[in-house]
């Protein structure tokens, strides 16, 4: 009789166990070991810092967790990408992802795309901003536009290379004001950029604005709009394009994600701690002592700018031809 009793109570234990949504490797609570994540951009970059700082403190909101940062930018960030996507879907695997996935499948580059991750938070989502020298005879972007018209193919814009970002956000420009003007890559990024806009080697540049304030705030440019749907806090007085009348949003995010399918509970358990470190003061100060102004996006609303912008970015390979 005691043997059966026995028998009963540990079938009984057994069975908690494994219907226990919280119990992962090691029957433990998530996480029970360090977690790995993959950045697909080298050290040091804005993708690293923000990804980096999300989880520093995500480790102070998650009780257990330790994160290990591995830097993985070969192929452009695709091969980190992709072996965030393939790692086993148990929460142990996450990686960062930046706009370029949106952008590598119409290029040709990649098969990846954004539904083959689970969004957690995206930290970071920098607008285009129109930047041109603080003494150039235009102060709007009517002005800017205007001159555009009267003088075509003569303004030279930088970009950060032909199909990139700030050049698709210059022909986006282009077509949303019926403008031509000059595209002027500069591989290296938006350094080099600012170094040639302040020296006068180019007239003007659509670009992440964080990465020009030095020059903005000592008087040697000056932004003239953002694109994106609110003002940015780097610039609160710089209007958007969207309140001149033209819905024009082109941002370079990065998020961090889990590859599809992590068991529901667990991913909530870092969406919740992704979201109480992007509300701390204290994480905010870390980002803009960066350089780098905050978003708090979580979960789905992540989710839904990835897909937004692979819409957009998908019209845009298949009306501009990049070769040209």
């Amino acid at each position: 009789m005691r043997k059966k009793f026995v028998s009963v109570i540990l079938c009984a234990a057994m069975a908690a166990i494994m219907t226990t949504g919280c119990v992962t490797k090691g029957n433990d609570v998530y996480p029970s070991e360090d977690i790995e994540v993959i950045v697909p951009k080298s050290a040091g970059g804005g993708t690293d810092i923000s990804t980096r700082g999300l989880l520093t403190y995500m480790e102070k909101n998650m009780e257990g967790a330790k994160f290990n940062v591995t830097n993985n930018a070969d192929g452009g960030g695709i091969t980190g990408m992709a072996a965030t996507a393939n790692a086993e879907a148990d929460g142990y695997t996450l990686g960062a992802v930046t706009v370029e996935l949106d952008m590598f499948c119409f290029q040709g580059k990649s098969d990846l795309t954004y539904d083959e991750f689970d969004a957690i938070a995206m930290p970071i989502a920098a607008p285009a901003a129109l930047i041109v020298q603080a003494d150039a005879p235009y102060n709007s972007i009517d002005e800017f536009v205007a001159y555009c018209q009267e003088n075509p193919e003569a303004i030279q814009v930088g970009n950060s290379g032909s199909g990139a970002i700030w050049d698709i956000a210059t022909y986006l420009f282009e077509q949303e004001y019926g403008v031509s003007v000059t595209h002027v890559p500069y591989p290296n990024g938006t350094a080099d950029i600012a170094a040639a806009l302040t020296g006068g080697h180019i007239d003007a540049t659509l670009a992440d604005p964080s990465s020009f304030m030095t020059q903005i705030e000592a008087g040697s440019l000056k932004c003239l709009g953002v694109m994106a749907s609110e003002r940015t806090n780097l610039l609160p007085d710089v209007p958007t394009f969207m309140e001149e009348g033209h819905g024009l949003v082109v941002r370079a995010w990065a998020a961090l994600v889990a590859p599809k399918g992590m068991p529901e509970e667990e991913l909530q358990t870092l969406r919740e701690a992704a979201k109480a470190a992007l509300e701390s003061e204290e994480c905010k100060e870390y980002f803009q002592a960066q350089g780098i102004e905050p978003v708090a996006y979580i979960g789905d609303d992540a989710y839904q700018i990835m897909k937004e912008d692979y819409e957009m970015y998908r019209q845009v390979f298949e009306t501009i031809d990049f070769s040209e």
